[in-house]
């Protein structure tokens, strides 16, 4: 397995090849100070058997700063606000050094993982209201503290990797390793993007007083089509997690709280997919479907995860959005827990 993840790293780095992993929003003018961020006010209706549930939330509440240096520096911090979050706290903070920018930028600081074409779409630029469960679990941590290197050459040329503690979001770095995590893309035509990431991460040993520590390699291959304005994009993730066996703590992330999931000995292979469809109408509705698989031990092969998700977002303008989403769920043991998301979105830039 290390070996076919080996041979897939090193064909990547081959490729004359990403969409900017470091910050979600840029300013607003090239001097002094921008203030962005974004409201997504939401209402969950939870579709249960015994019991429906509602409630409205904040999905994210984010504000931050971000701004230039003359002549070769920038700067990107975000907070996350939203109690439903565990905010507040910060989100991102790095500082960006750009001499020889668009070919090669360097940031040092909190940055988003350059892994995943899910994760590295801006959480406001989402076309569904939720990320795909394959993403949540397998990219995390979403963020880390480390080095950054990317850049781009035309429309052609896209790239990103980055050397991080591993220890995720606000984690103080629990042992002497880091964790690497790249990501390329390839656009030959402007309507095509097809590209992919890498992930090996070095954990704490699962079990006590194991010596070797835990391994996690992560994969993914995506692709993209564009053509007006319909638009088709998908994503195929897999993970080997190498482990000596016991309990693993997960911290919280900005994609939920802290848990902690049991490790079998040996190694766990997961892997997932998701992809979708959407068409921009000339009356600013866009329809989207999207499907989404995900499994946790393949091993196991009755613990699938699949969820079909119908949808439509409607723009007011280029700062207002209304989403409306109806999740059906399906696993190989059913359970009535579909949901209605409806999610009003107001960007500030």
């Amino acid at each position: 397995m290390k070996k076919n993840i080996y041979l897939f790293i090193v064909l990547l780095l081959c490729l004359p090849t990403f969409v900017h992993a470091s910050g979600c929003m840029e300013a607003s003018s090239d001097e002094g100070v921008s203030v962005v961020g974004y409201l997504q006010n939401q209402f969950e209706y939870l579709i249960d058997n015994d019991e429906n549930e509602s409630s409205f939330t904040f999905n994210r509440a984010r504000m931050g700063l971000v701004g230039n240096i003359p002549y070769d520096f920038s700067y990107y911090i975000m907070f996350e606000f939203s109690p439903y979050k565990n905010g507040p706290y910060l989100l991102d903070g790095f500082i960006t050094y750009s001499r020889l920018s668009p070919y090669l930028e360097i940031s040092l600081g909190q940055f988003k993982s350059p892994f995943s074409l899910e994760l590295n779409t801006p959480c406001q630029k989402l076309h569904t209201i939720n990320r795909s469960n394959v993403v949540t679990n397998l990219a995390n941590p979403f963020r880390d503290l480390g080095l950054l290197i990317e850049g781009k050459h035309k429309d052609l040329l896209k790239y990103a990797f980055a050397i991080t503690n591993g220890s995720g979001l606000n984690e103080v770095e629990n042992n002497d390793t880091k964790d690497y995590a790249g990501r390329v893309v390839l656009s030959p035509f402007s309507l095509l993007s097809v590209g992919g990431g890498f992930s090996i991460k070095t954990l704490l040993p699962a079990s006590v007083g194991a010596s070797d520590p835990d391994k996690l390699y992560r994969y993914a291959v995506e692709l993209q089509l564009e053509m007006g304005e319909f638009l088709v994009q998908g994503e195929y993730l897999m993970a080997s997690y190498e482990s000596s066996g016991g309990t693993v703590h997960h911290p919280a992330d900005c994609s939920g709280p802290a848990w902690d999931e049991v490790i079998p000995a040996g190694t766990t292979e997961r892997n997932g997919y998701w992809a979708q469809a959407m068409y921009m109408t000339d009356w600013n509705i866009q329809p989207i479907i999207k499907y989404e698989t995900y499994e946790p031990n393949i091993d196991f092969g009755n613990d699938i995860e699949s969820i079909v998700t119908f949808g439509v977002n409607y723009f007011f303008n280029d700062w207002t959005r209304l989403q409306l989403n109806y999740l059906y769920k399906y696993e190989e043991f059913e359970v009535y827990n579909d949901e209605i998301l409806l999610q009003l979105q107001v960007v500030l830039n």
